[in-house]
């Protein structure tokens, strides 16, 4: 793979990071009652961060969970048949029943990921509303699954592959496309 073009460095990801909380505590009149859930694994990194700019705004502190949809994934088995599946474990610190719910992931692409944590989520209650969260919509969508909040939408094509790295987990704050 070559790196074709860098789509947000640090400064635009923070850009977009603040603008979603604005956004998450605009539509939701305020964060009462709201629950921010990362899909494992940079989906938490990113929940972390949106739960620390809502603080700063709104002053009101929001529960963080963590998202595990290993089971869940519709490729499971044609991913996993030589190796067993890594179940790195949910841990959300709050029951969500009556809660609003706001899942946030990277990236959203074909919408499988979101479908998987849809139900991961209506395993562990009953939620008022789920709403979803992305630093990077990229298109290409393969079920009826639509972003609420938006960092930035890239349209890509199938043969190019969206990288995001943060500095959590990779040391540095970046989206980049790449040509396969």
């Amino acid at each position: 793979m070559t790196q074709k073009a860098l789509v947000l460095d640090q400064q635009a990801i923070r850009r977009a990071l603040t603008r979603v909380a604005h956004e998450i505590i605009e539509r939701n009149k305020g964060v009462h009652e709201c629950v921010l859930v990362g899909i494992k694994t940079r989906g938490i990194f990113l929940a972390e961060r949106l739960a620390k700019r809502i603080e700063e705004i709104e002053g009101e502190k929001l529960a963080v969970g963590e998202l595990d949809i290993t089971l869940y994934r519709d490729d499971l088995t044609t991913k996993t048949e030589s190796q067993e599946p890594e179940v790195k474990g949910t841990d959300i610190p709050v029951n969500i029943s009556e809660k609003k719910v706001i899942l946030v992931d990277d990236v959203l692409y074909t919408g499988r990921t979101v479908r998987a944590a849809l139900d991961a989520i209506m395993d562990l209650g009953r939620p008022s509303q789920i709403q979803l969260a992305v630093l990077v919509d990229r298109g290409h969508r393969e079920l009826p699954i639509r972003a609420d909040y938006v960092g930035k939408n890239i349209p890509t094509s199938s043969s190019e592959k969206i990288v995001v790295e943060l500095l959590e987990s990779d040391d540095s704050d970046q989206v980049t496309i790449y040509e396969k």
